[in-house]
């Protein structure tokens, strides 16, 4: 086995059951693990609602360190469309020009950097700094505000004791305060002054609906990111043979990091609450328990995908779920899917290959299931072309 591979912990369980109890905090959850199922769950918003008291569709349940309901990714139908028809044009702008040139201005010259020193540590030297620059370009604010978010490290609720740390969680709503009352004060085309100025159903979003998507827009799409460019860096430098097929066939690079994003699945799963008793695979799901969609071992679903354990840069036949499914995909998956390709553009063009050092493997553990995520070091050194 290769350093860089991400072994399938929900084979066995899937193939044989279809669901697995997991225990979070004494709140139950079942992990849907086939990805028809997870599919149908995602899609019966009615039955398996994100509408919960806020904090409880996430795993591990965030119930005990925010009140603050994430917009639109906590809200169910039809408030849910109306939040989405806002919010969607500002979080597709990375489908515009200028945007994917102030992302390439960043990447290229974080690449340039690298290539420069002997090796990094590619988390805190690379991703967490990508992932950092890239958002102020999200959040069209100062790219001087990146420093802040480098600053909180790789999780927004996470230290590196405490998978679930209040005080750290308060930092980031003490920031979102201040940038509110600075909007207030002075607008701009920020993203903060852009929902103070907007309206949802007629009426002004409230300050703590303004807050909710704030939230969402710093933790949905933060360790995700970061995982998803660490796991490349590693596979590419696992993988030269990867990077060469890259840039000798760009026309393969949209499949590839579609194949990528499928393989490493950087988000493990995402809960829902069931508002009446059901069945899953014949299991029953009892009402206000909670499901997981797993979009990681869907991901992996053998009667889905060939090979699914391999990475198939040219996939063809590739209906992943790593940004979830039906009401809930991801909001931001344009902004993650845009990063992925300008930096796969910039390798290609910059990078001759990359060497991998060592590496210290990040595994969550949950119930009978290791998943490896990501890293918690990962040691590279870039050559140059």
């Amino acid at each position: 086995m290769k350093p860089s591979d991400h072994p399938d912990p929900f084979k066995q369980a899937r193939t044989e059951q279809g669901v697995s109890e997991i225990d979070d905090q004494d709140d139950p959850v079942q992990m849907v693990l086939r990805l028809k199922d997870v599919r149908k769950c995602a899609h019966n918003w009615k039955t398996y609602s994100s509408e919960a008291t806020p904090g409880r569709i996430v795993v591990p349940s965030e119930v005990n360190i925010r009140d603050t309901r994430q917009i639109p990714f906590e809200v169910d139908p039809p408030k849910h469309g109306a939040f989405r028809e806002l919010l969607d044009p500002w979080f597709k702008r990375p489908l515009q020009d200028e945007y994917r040139d102030k992302l390439r201005e960043q990447i290229s010259a974080l690449i340039n950097e690298v290539n420069q020193r002997d090796s990094i540590e590619a988390i805190y030297g690379f991703s967490l700094l990508l992932q950092s620059h890239a958002l102020t370009v999200l959040m069209n604010t100062p790219e001087s505000e990146a420093e802040t978010f480098i600053s909180w490290g790789t999780h927004v609720f996470r230290s590196e004791d405490d998978p679930l740390d209040a005080g750290k969680a308060q930092q980031l709503y003490d920031y979102i305060d201040q940038k509110i009352d600075e909007a207030e004060a002075s607008p701009s085309d920020d993203l903060f002054s852009t929902l103070l100025a907007a309206e949802v159903d007629g009426a002004r979003l409230t300050r703590e609906q303004i807050k909710g998507i704030i939230i969402l827009t710093f933790a949905g799409g933060r360790d995700t990111v970061i995982n998803m460019v660490t796991n490349t860096l590693a596979y590419l430098a696992d993988h030269p043979e990867s990077l060469q097929r890259l840039r000798d066939e760009p026309e393969i690079r949209t499949r590839a990091i579609e194949e990528l994003i499928r393989y490493f699945s950087p988000l493990t799963h995402m809960g829902r609450v069931a508002t009446e008793d059901a069945q899953v695979c014949e299991h029953a799901v009892k009402a206000d328990s909670r499901i997981s969609l797993c979009w990681a071992s869907a991901n992996r679903d053998e009667t889905v995908f060939e090979n699914p354990n391999e990475v198939v840069l040219d996939r063809k036949l590739n209906p992943h779920v790593a940004f979830g499914f039906a009401t809930h995909n991801c909001l931001g998956a344009t902004h993650a899917r845009t990063i992925m390709q300008v930096l796969i553009d910039e390798l290609c063009q910059q990078v001759d290959h990359i060497d991998f050092l060592s590496a210290d493997e990040n595994i969550e553990q949950w119930g009978e299931f290791a998943r490896k995520v990501g890293y918690h070091k990962l040691n590279l050194a870039f050559h140059s072309v």
